[in-house]
């Protein structure tokens, strides 16, 4: 049994996080995809890390899989897209924590230690900028329309081709 199945598509940031939990005294595997993530969490780690974007697939649908393989696992979601709706879908589906790219391997073990609510944590004293919350909107609508643009943008009465150019924008940051 592994401690770690780091569950991502991108081979070089797996190698050196996998190379770090190394040198930690960490047990660790990668898998590139869901079936090889499914094969290997048959071996019941301890933790799984599961990136959002699996080479263009939402690790959203692979999470209820991997809790019903690996039920003891406590996961968390890594994302360099990160957004309130991807966030509350992840908890939703069974993870403990999710990060936003880039995380350090403190961050992300830091992340495992934490995994019950911390009512101690502070709150923003700035709003969102009307932009965020725009973004965060188009998220959350995106989400309930399982990724389909054209759906998601007939449901913002808007065309495609506007919806695609505003999610290609990298998230705006408040």
């Amino acid at each position: 049994m592994s401690d770690f199945l780091l569950i991502d598509d991108d081979e070089a940031f797996a190698m050196v996080l996998m190379r770090s939990l190394s040198r930690r005294g960490y047990a660790a595997v990668w898998a590139r995809d869901a079936v090889q993530a499914l094969a290997r969490a048959a071996q019941r780690p301890a933790r799984i890390l599961l990136d959002l974007n699996l080479d263009g697939d939402s690790g959203l649908r692979l999470l209820p899989a991997l809790r019903e393989a690996s039920p003891d696992s406590a996961i968390v979601v890594l994302t360099g897209y990160a957004s309130i709706a991807t966030a509350v879908e992840a908890t939703k589906l069974g993870a403990v924590q999710y990060l936003g790219k880039p995380a350090g391997v403190d961050e992300i073990l830091a992340a495992f230690a934490q995994q019950a609510a911390n009512p101690e944590l502070p709150v923003s004293p700035q709003p969102m900028s009307l932009r965020r919350v725009t973004w965060e909107h188009l998220q959350r609508v995106l989400a309930e329309h399982d990724g389909n643009i054209s759906a998601t943008a007939r449901a913002l009465n808007m065309h495609r081709r506007t919806l695609q150019r505003m999610l290609a924008k990298k998230p705006v940051k408040n």
